[in-house]
């Protein structure tokens, strides 16, 4: 019994081995290398269609798949359904990122190996694919990490690897890294990769070795250029008649050239990859190992005559020099036409171009006994001026500068004006009204709806007193039970009197639908400022360059630092950083802090400042001062140039008509904004008050204007001084009339609505505008999104202020016998930099600036360097380190 349970056993085991290499054998044979190829191909093309769908629907998609709960059927765009959808959105945002396509091409090269359409080396072209895939995938993700988009460019492989490697090396060393890994996948790809980054570090590398290696040539002894083959080599005519048949099949070969060998000739992989196959030979996978020795030895061998290039003129006439030269060309370089070889010199190897150029040399030299005929060529001195004829730029220095988009700032869906009609009217019935019942007939009435105010034009009858309707005012309030009436009477350029009535529900004015305005896009002012909308419903705007400066007050609350905004958004939007700088002053230190990331693009600080906006009262007077001395050094360079304003200098700059050299550059506007102004008067008083004055009164020429803001606008605060300096005025709601008749010289802000309704005045009458409104969240985007943005390395810097009635008392009163620690440090910093500034010993040696002070008077006792010179560094009197030493060690003989 147990032998034939053996027996059973034994076939039912070698029935199912048959089966099995059955199995093998179809699989590794023909038939199951085409369908596995097949396989990869369809699947090849499968993955490339749901990637270029999910490209344009996979933001579409993202979401409904997200949204989409269990067992419910998905519906996305992608054209290859939820299946291709996944599969993209896993490979593309969550693997490689759009590098991902080369997995199509590593499916489509196996599909035709397998398929035997195409002879490819599978696991060559894998390396190479993967190598590229991994390098882009992590490039993409490190240029792309922080793009808001629902495709990530290098998937989340390469945004971590990068994020990862960065936080090793830092940004350069990953991006060195980068470039390295590039350079050498590139050469690995193809050898000339090697002769761009030469061209890249040395530009007339190979065209000057080429015209080196011909002028030796050139002087070569006649009887040995004479005998010189040409460049084209001929075959005799047996050759051609025995070989024929060989020849044009050899030809229809080198025209069927394949794809892959024309991309990648000459390169390692290139000669693996364009390695040349009979048409009718099929290569099975046991003849690989025996071609890749040959391959092997193939490039042994080229390797070999690369490496004997410098030899070239020592072998310069040996008779099988053609040969040489027709095998240093690679096949496809080569141009089989008739009964020669033409050999193109462009993409001919190095030593086959020197061969080349040798040779077509030495056919141009003259013949024996004939006179040597030589023209020589010179070459035009380069110049190092760049075109005259091109204007200046000032903007290249930060030319992908984007100026900030409307959609930072929010939008109110009922900001547009709209009208009541029922309350239009019940108000026309009772001004009518109360001045009828005061014997006053009027014979018309008009309303100009505002987003704040309503102005009502009356024209009175004839005989009817203006002062008469003015003192009805109040009773017109009383009437009305509105707040903020107010009388024109008369309206400038007009024959009627209005009353301005504050509407039942005020709407506010966005900043956004201001600035989207075509007024402001189409604006030519030099500084535009759009301040909001008048009762007529107009964008409201003024040039700051003519205003030159501009005075703004009001209650607390009222809306005066939501003005002081909207007048910085409005130049950050129309000015370019090169254009314009800032010089903010905020006492109260919370107020203007949000504009400090954009320090390096529209700031201005002095050179020992640590934060561009300006917080201590000590730094006010000396930005003020160091702004003074700005004016001043641009005052005499207006004079060198024959101007007369900033306007007329820097058009002269950009067409070039002022040497850099000389001391002349590009001017950029200056608008200094100081909060608080009542604060700063109460702390520094006259310190504070003669440099604004000054400024005001001069710097308007030279670019430099004031906006100066208040919630105390009385007289010790306003003075006379100030106010003939700042002939535009701003003023918000405030408390009394007196406060009204100190800002605009006459009553009317006591009687606003307050919320940002103001009165703006430049001249004869002001004019009542209700503010845009632009929020805390909105300047944050703005400021945000410009820092994020190339900036300048350092703020503008400002020019350094000395105070020179105080230096030289503070000299003489030094006690030399109590010298700094740092006082020999600092001096030999100042002898080796020959440059006697106290910020350079701030910065340097990281010390206050009390305390630079105090060692620069140390240095200037010492005789190491001379008195101050106003804004210029001080004189070095020590010529080197011999002279610093004895002068010290005769400091401490002294002492």
């Amino acid at each position: 019994m147990s032998t034939k349970k053996d027996n059973k056993n034994k076939k039912s085991n070698t029935k199912h081995n048959e089966n099995t290499q059955k199995i093998k054998s179809a699989l590794n044979g023909e038939t199951g290398h085409f369908i596995g190829g097949l396989i990869c191909l369809m699947f090849g093309v499968y993955l490339f269609l749901a990637f270029t769908s999910f490209l344009s629907a996979g933001d579409a998609d993202q979401s409904a798949m997200a949204v989409n709960s269990v067992g419910e059927t998905e519906i996305v765009k992608n054209h290859t359904g939820p299946a291709g959808a996944r599969l993209a959105e896993f490979l593309i945002n969550g693997c490689f990122g759009i590098p991902a396509y080369f997995i199509v091409i590593v499916l489509l090269i196996a599909g035709t190996k397998l398929m035997k359409a195409y002879n490819f080396t599978v696991w060559k072209w894998f390396l190479a694919c993967m190598s590229i895939m991994y390098w882009m995938s992590v490039t993409l993700g490190f240029i792309f990490g922080d793009v808001d988009s629902f495709i990530y460019p290098g998937g989340l492989h390469g945004y971590n690897v990068s994020v990862w490697i960065q936080s090793y090396i830092g940004m350069p060393g990953l991006i060195l890294l980068l470039i390295f890994c590039g350079i050498i996948i590139g050469v690995a790809i193809r050898r000339q990769t090697m002769e761009v980054v030469r061209k890249i570090l040395h530009p007339n590398f190979r065209k000057n070795s080429i015209e080196e290696k011909a002028d030796d040539v050139q002087n070569m002894p006649e009887t040995a250029a004479a005998t010189e083959p040409a460049p084209v080599i001929e075959e005799s005519e047996e050759e051609v008649s025995d070989d024929e048949s060989a020849e044009d099949e050899t030809a229809g070969e080198k025209k069927k050239s394949k794809w892959y060998e024309r991309l990648m000739p000459g390169g390692i992989l290139g000669r693996l990859f364009g390695r040349k196959h009979d048409k009718d030979d099929v290569e099975s996978d046991d003849n690989e190992n025996e071609e890749e020795g040959e391959d092997a030895e193939k490039e042994e061998t080229e390797q070999v005559r690369h490496n004997h290039d410098d030899s070239f003129y020592a072998e310069f006439k040996k008779e099988n020099e053609p040969e040489t030269y027709a095998e240093e060309v690679y096949s496809d370089d080569v141009n089989y036409t008739g009964n020669s070889i033409e050999l193109p010199l462009d993409d001919a190897p190095v030593n086959a171009r020197r061969i080349i150029e040798a040779e077509a040399t030495a056919h141009t030299e003259p013949k024996t006994g004939e006179p040597e005929f030589e023209i020589e060529e010179r070459k035009e001195e380069e110049t190092v001026r760049g075109d005259l004829n091109v204007p200046y730029n000032p903007r290249l220095d930060l030319e992908l500068y984007k100026f900030p988009t409307l959609d930072l700032l929010k939008t109110y869906p009922d900001d547009g004006p709209s009208i009541d009609m029922e309350e239009q009217t019940a108000n026309k019935n009772r001004i009518i009204q109360v001045l009828r019942s005061f014997g006053i007939e009027i014979s018309s009435i008009k309303a100009n709806v505002g987003p704040t105010v309503t102005l009502y034009e009356i024209t009175p009858a004839e005989g009817v007193r203006i002062s008469k309707i003015r003192n009805l005012e109040d009773d017109i309030a009383l009437s009305l039970s509105a707040l903020g009436i107010r009388i024109i009477a008369p309206i400038p350029g007009k024959g009627t009197i209005g009353i301005e009535v504050p509407n039942a529900s005020p709407k506010i004015v966005p900043m956004s639908s201001v600035l989207a305005s075509k007024k402001f896009q189409e604006s030519t002012y030099e500084l535009p400022i759009a301040l909001g909308k008048t009762i007529t419903n107009e964008v409201f705007m003024v040039d700051l360059a003519k205003a030159p400066h501009m005075l703004v007050a009001g209650a607390t609350g009222q809306g005066k630092s939501v003005g002081l905004n909207a007048i910085v958004t409005s130049l950050l939007y129309k000015k370019h950083p090169s254009e314009l700088k800032f010089v903010i002053i905020d006492p109260k230190k919370v107020e203007f802090a949000i504009y400090a990331p954009i320090e390096k693009h529209f700031l201005a600080k002095l050179p020992d400042a640590e934060d561009a906006i300006i917080t201590d009262v000590t730094k006010v007077v000396q930005t003020l001062n160091s702004l003074c001395v700005e004016m001043d050094t641009r005052y005499d360079l207006l004079k060198k140039a024959g101007c007369r304003n900033i306007k007329e200098y820097n058009a002269k700059f950009i067409n070039r008509q002022l040497n850099p050299a000389n001391g002349h550059k590009f001017m950029p506007y200056i608008v200094i904004i100081i909060d608080e102004f009542g604060d700063l008067i109460m702390t520094a008083g006259k310190e504070v008050e003669l440099p604004i004055c000054r400024i005001a009164q001069l710097a308007r020429a030279v670019g430099i204007h004031a906006i100066i803001a208040t919630q105390r606008p009385t007289t010790n605060i306003i003075t006379g001084t100030i106010k003939a300096n700042f002939p535009a005025r701003v003023a918000f709601r405030v408390a009394s009339m007196m406060d009204s008749r100190t800002i605009l010289d006459r009553p009317g802000a006591q009687q606003l609505i307050g919320k940002g309704d103001m009165l703006y005045l430049q001249g004869n009458d002001p004019v009542r505008v209700q503010c845009a409104f632009v929020d805390t969240p909105e300047v944050e985007r703005i400021s945000e999104y410009i820092s994020k943005q190339q900036g300048y390395p350092t703020a503008f810097e400002l020019p350094e202020y000395v105070d020179e009635n105080a230096e030289p008392s503070g000299a003489a009163d030094v006690d030399m016998n109590r010298l700094d620690p740092m006082f020999e440090e600092a001096a030999r910093l100042i002898i080796y930099h020959q440059q006697g500034s106290t910020s350079l010993i701030q910065r340097k040696l990281s010390l206050g600036y009390n305390r630079a002070g105090r060692i620069m008077d140390q240095l200037e006792r010492a005789g190491i360097v001379g008195p101050a010179n106003g804004s210029k560094a001080r004189d070095v009197l020590c010529i080197d380190e011999n002279d610093l030493q004895m002068r010290l060690s005769q400091l401490k003989v002294n002492n």
